[in-house]
């Protein structure tokens, strides 16, 4: 925290029965109080873990299959530029479907403060696709909502219902969950949530975005969850308690990646990172205005560590906050011993 000028990190570390938690620095920059354990705080992109894990399960139930289409499910919402009966949901889950990431056009974003699922996808095609489908890779949150959008049509609930039901509820995650519509609060205790809005200079004006329109995100990263019911679906899901045999090989077979984390491979909604000493750990990130978030572990889910900082620029060295959790997990896997 001293080095970075975050306001707070906060870190669960765990090893088969044992755990660690610690945090630095501060929840709330008016008062100064200190971040705790029971902090919820907005995950971003980890929330397509568990979108995926809702459509694997899905299709463990045959009510769905990865190689169904867009066009299948969602009749006539991709078209323009792209042909939806050309990519399936295993696209949409590895990010090698090549349509557009609408969250790269902000102009479009800004014209309205609140988003429908559908309104997100028009966005993302009315750009050109980045590649044919399954030529390439391309981190594109349309992806997760499209997703998203074929859940809620394959079991005919709300998508932040099956993640409820399907997976906090049955895994005691009680911090977890996907806000409804465009809900700005965080329920329960939180940290505050403070952003630079992409200004790298060190006095850039800090703003609090601890509210905030989440419908703009929704599967693709909307979700808010806590380091300890992180580390718990985490180490379920490495440890092969959630999913059968056969989704979980698809959901661990990755493709290379490219202009994204440095070292790292894509599954369906997991990643994984080679570290410098040889060790590949797996898990996810999500970067959010104002909150960053790193869960990674062992492929058995053995060993795992949740952080989060309740800010998303970084100086001293780092380029952002993923230079803080790189160094964070070589502490962890890479010493003498794995301890």
């Amino acid at each position: 925290m001293t080095q970075g000028g975050l306001p707070g990190i906060l870190a669960e570390v765990r090893d088969g029965d044992r755990q660690w938690f610690g945090t630095a620095g501060v929840a709330d920059t008016r008062t100064g109080r200190e971040r705790s354990q029971h902090d919820r705080f907005r995950i971003g992109s980890i929330s397509k873990t568990f979108v995926a894990t809702v459509v694997l399960q899905l299709a463990a139930e045959g009510r769905l299959s990865l190689d169904d289409t867009v066009e299948q499910w969602l009749p006539g919402m991709i078209h323009g530029h792209y042909d939806g009966a050309g990519v399936n949901i295993r696209m949409l889950l590895n990010h090698t479907s090549g349509i557009f990431n609408y969250t790269d056009d902000l102009e479009a974003l800004n014209r309205h403060e609140t988003h429908t699922p559908g309104s997100l996808a028009q966005i993302a095609v009315s750009h050109p696709p980045a590649f044919t489908p399954g030529s390439g890779w391309a981190y594109s949150n349309t992806n997760y909502v499209l997703a998203g959008m074929i859940t809620e049509r394959a079991t005919g609930r709300g998508l932040a219902e099956e993640i409820t039901e399907r997976i906090s509820r049955p895994l005691g995650l009680t911090g977890t969950y996907l806000p409804h519509g465009s809900d700005p609060t965080i329920h329960g205790p939180h940290s505050r949530h403070y952003t630079k809005l992409f200004r790298t200079d060190p006095g850039a004006p800090v703003h609090d975005a601890t509210e905030l329109d989440s419908s703009m995100f929704w599967a693709a990263g909307g979700m808010i969850s806590t380091a300890g019911d992180l580390n718990r679906f985490f180490g379920a899901l490495l440890g092969g308690r959630i999913l059968p045999p056969d989704q979980q090989h698809d959901m661990f077979t990755t493709v290379p990646t490219r202009d994204w984390i440095s070292n790292a491979a894509y599954g369906l909604g997991v990643s994984s990172v080679g570290l410098p000493c040889g060790k590949t750990v797996w898990g996810m990130g999500g970067a959010l205005f104002g909150s960053w978030s790193y869960t990674y572990g062992t492929r058995g889910g053995e060993q795992l560590v949740s952080t989060n900082v309740n800010g998303d620029w970084s100086d001293g060295g780092w380029d952002d906050p993923i230079g803080i959790f790189t160094d964070l997990l070589q502490a962890k896997f890479c010493r003498r011993g794995g301890t």
